[in-house]
């Protein structure tokens, strides 16, 4: 087999996946009891809601008078 060959039966078995992991989704959600509007988009009630994390960095102010875990405190000496 070539190198492209063996690319195309590889994207072929992972869209054979995708499609069969999101039909074994939809089976759990409805054997729970979500039945099929939960796949839909309502939130199901054992799933937490996901919380997007910015990528932006954190302000310095908030570490001001920390302590680094494990290294000590700033400006002193380990016993």
């Amino acid at each position: 087999m070539s190198q492209q060959e063996d690319l195309t039966a590889i994207q072929h078995r992972l869209d054979e996946l995708v499609q069969r992991v999101g039909e074994l989704e939809r089976t759990v959600d409805e054997l729970r009891g979500a039945g099929p509007a939960a796949s839909a988009g309502q939130k199901s009630p054992d799933r937490p809601e996901l919380v997007t994390i910015p990528d932006v960095p954190y302000n310095h102010a908030l570490w001001t008078d920390s302590d680094d875990e494990g290294v000590g405190v700033r400006d002193r000496h380990a016993p």
